[in-house]
């Protein structure tokens, strides 16, 4: 047996949630990355023991469109799956359910969920520095009864997995990082953006149709010179400041 994480994770904390809750089971561990636009995920095949565990982050209550698009495109072929969402202490919605139906409409047989909270990609005064180490415990326990029921072969019940159909409708990107006078030409952000929205002829800015808000250049440009519109962020962290004023929890369903 082998566990392969599909991640979607701009900005890192997808995966630190992800790596956390397979971090006691003694197996290898693979990753496919789904931010990386180069791979051809149409190729991807799971076959016999594997486990995969798909990890989001929940974009507005939704799957990222560009997660979505790429997780279809692989061949579960029944293949035993746990899928992670991730929010910054707001509310997952229908991004849980939504997760649940693209892996099973792409093969997966999905046997346990977690949505789970890390800082916030964007408004970073909202669940700062999460996963803590109270998080990272129970994400571990998560994880230790989760690979209890895999090691049991105790699958075959349906799972109760919060949110709605049809999903809510999905917002637009909005916040589009443009760079500064500090960046150094180094091309890293159109190199590494999910989305190919950054042209390398072009790196100031980013194509407003393509880019999804990831925050991904952001957190990769070496010289810091890659923002967002601080008024706009403003404006939109007051707007969800009282769902985020307290701490929400970590939820498992099995």
């Amino acid at each position: 047996m082998k566990v392969i994480q599909i991640i979607f994770s701009p900005t890192g904390g997808t995966r630190k949630i992800a790596e956390t809750i397979t971090s006691q089971w003694d197996i290898p561990v693979n990753e496919i990355d789904l931010t990386n636009a180069q791979n051809d995920f149409s190729v991807v095949d799971f076959t016999g023991d594997d486990v995969a565990v798909i990890s989001v982050p929940s974009y507005g209550g939704r799957v990222p469109a560009l997660a979505a698009e790429r997780i279809k495109k692989i061949h579960g072929n029944g293949t035993r799956c746990i899928i992670v969402c991730v929010y910054g202490n707001r509310a997952y919605e229908d991004t849980l359910v939504e997760l649940n139906d693209i892996a099973e409409r792409s093969g997966f047989h999905v046997v346990a969920a977690v949505g789970a909270v890390a800082e916030h990609s964007i408004m970073h005064q909202y669940a700062t520095g999460r996963p803590d180490q109270q998080d990272r415990r129970e994400l571990q326990s998560f994880g230790e009864k989760i690979f209890d029921k895999i090691k049991k072969a105790d699958c075959t019940s349906a799972l109760q997995i919060p949110g709605n159909r049809p999903y809510k409708k999905a917002g637009g990107a909005g916040l589009v990082p443009k760079a500064d006078k500090r960046c150094a030409g180094c091309g890293l952000c159109a190199k590494n953006c999910p989305a190919q929205a950054i042209s390398k002829a072009n790196l100031k800015t980013a194509d407003s149709k393509k880019c999804i808000s990831c925050m991904r250049c952001v957190t990769e440009c070496p010289e810091s010179a890659r923002k967002v519109n601080g008024a706009m962020v403003s404006f939109a962290a007051l707007a969800i400041k009282k769902a985020c004023s307290e701490r929400k929890s970590n939820e498992l369903y099995i």
